[in-house]
C-alpha cells in the first residue's frame, strides 16, 4: 500500500528527462496517477537549457490538461534526470516553471534512481543503465549511495551503445587499413555511413573508401557512434569480430556491477543495451550471478514509474511492495489513455 503523511488534495508530479524525450505523471498523495504527457529532451545537457524548460512545462501542461486541472492544483514537483547535480544549477527548470504559473516545491532526483524504483519498492539493491550510455548504481535504504561509470563517452560508458558503436567503426576502419582482421561490420558500417559501396582507388596511401569513413566519422559528434550499436547485434551470428566485441561489453558491464557491489539486492535492469538477448545480456548475467548467485533481475523500460514513487516519497509517502504494484498499474493506465 502507500501511505501519506499528508491529507492535502493537492496534486504533485514525478518527471523522468531523458536525453531523447520528457515523461511527466500527475499524482495524488494516494498514489493515483491522474494525468500523463510526453514531450522532447528535458536534459538541459543534450538540448540546453531552454528547450529542456520548455519540454519539461509541456509534458507537465499534457498531464494536468489529461487530468482537466490547472498548474496551481501541483504543489510539488520532482523531476528525476541525469547529471542533476553536476554543477549545482537549477534555476533553468524553476523559471521555467515559475513562467507557466507554478509556485510550489521543486526537488531532483538521480534518473538512475527513478530507474531503480521502476522495478522494485525495496530499498536496498541495484540498478544498472546502459543505453547510449553506460551506469551502475547501489542503493541503500532507498538513497543512492554509489555509482560505477557513467562518466562519459571519453572517459568511460563501458559496454554502452556507444562503446559498441565505437568498436564497431574501429573494426571497420581497421580491416580497411589491413591491420585488423575481415569482418562484415565493415560492410555493414559503410552502408550506415552511406558511403557508395564500390572499388575505390587509393587516395593519400589509404584506400579511399577508408578516407570517406574517416572522414565522415569525424564530422560528426563522437556520441553519434552509438547508432552504429545495432549493426554489431545485426551480424554477431555470422561474425567472429562482432560477437567478441557483444562478449566483452557484456564482462565490461558485469564490471561496473563488481564495482558497486556489497552484498544481496535486487539488480533492475534498462537501456536499449541490455535489452537485446544474446551473447551481451547472457555474458553479463553469468558473470553477475558468479558474484551473486541468488540476484533477482528486473527489467524496465524507463524510469517514469520510479520518478512517480519518488515524487511521492518527497511528498511524504510510504511505499511497499503492493503499493507499488497499484502504482506501476495506474501509471500505465494513464500512458494508454
Amino acid at each position: 500500500m502507500i501511505t501519506s503523511q499528508s491529507d492535502s488534495d493537492r496534486l504533485i508530479v514525478g518527471i523522468d528527462a531523458g536525453g531523447t524525450s520528457t515523461r511527466a505523471t500527475l499524482l495524488t498523495r494516494a498514489g493515483d496517477c491522474v494525468g500523463y504527457g510526453r514531450s522532447g529532451s528535458g536534459n538541459p545537457t543534450s538540448a540546453g537549457a531552454g528547450l529542456a524548460g520548455e519540454s519539461i512545462v509541456d509534458a507537465v501542461g499534457q498531464a494536468l490538461a489529461a487530468a482537466g486541472r490547472e498548474i496551481g492544483a501541483i504543489d510539488h514537483v520532482v523531476a528525476a534526470m541525469a547529471g542533476h547535480g553536476a554543477s549545482g544549477e537549477v534555476g533553468w527548470l524553476a523559471d521555467a516553471l515559475a513562467s507557466a504559473g507554478y509556485e510550489g516545491a521543486l526537488d531532483f532526483e538521480s534518473d538512475l534512481l527513478a530507474l531503480y524504483f521502476s522495478g522494485t519498492a525495496e530499498k536496498d539493491g541495484y540498478a544498472i543503465v546502459s543505453g547510449t550510455g553506460a551506469a551502475v548504481i547501489r542503493v541503500v535504504d532507498g538513497r543512492l549511495e554509489a555509482t560505477a561509470d557513467g562518466v562519459g563517452w571519453l572517459l568511460g560508458d563501458r559496454g554502452s551503445g556507444f562503446w559498441l558503436g565505437h568498436q564497431a567503426a574501429l573494426a571497420a576502419v581497421e580491416d580497411l587499413d589491413g591491420r585488423g582482421p575481415a569482418t562484415a561490420l565493415t560492410a555493414a558500417v559503410v552502408d550506415a555511413m552511406q558511403l557508395v559501396p564500390s572499388e575505390f582507388p587509393l587516395a593519400y596511401g589509404r584506400h579511399a573508401q577508408l578516407e570517406a569513413l574517416i572522414r565522415t566519422i569525424y564530422l560528426g559528434r563522437p556520441v553519434e557512434l552509438a547508432r552504429l550499436a545495432p549493426l554489431v547485434f545485426g551480424v554477431a551470428g555470422d561474425d567472429e569480430i562482432a560477437r567478441g566485441i557483444l562478449v566483452r561489453a557484456g564482462e565490461l558491464l558485469a564490471q561496473s556491477f563488481g564495482a558497486v557491489h556489497r552484498g544481496p539486492g535486487p539488480l533492475v535492469v534498462g537501456g536499449s543495451v541490455l535489452a537485446q538477448e544474446g551473447l551481451l545480456s547472457e555474458t553479463f548475467r553469468r558473470l553477475v550471478r558468479e558474484r551473486e548467485p541468488e540476484v533477482r533481475f528486473i527489467p524496465v523500460a524507463d524510469g517514469v514509474v520510479g520518478a512517480a514513487a519518488l515524487a511521492l516519497r518527497h511528498a511524504g509517502a510510504e511505499i511497499d511492495a503492493a503499493g507499488h504494484a497499484r502504482l506501476a498499474a495506474s501509471v500505465t493506465a494513464a500512458r494508454a489513455r
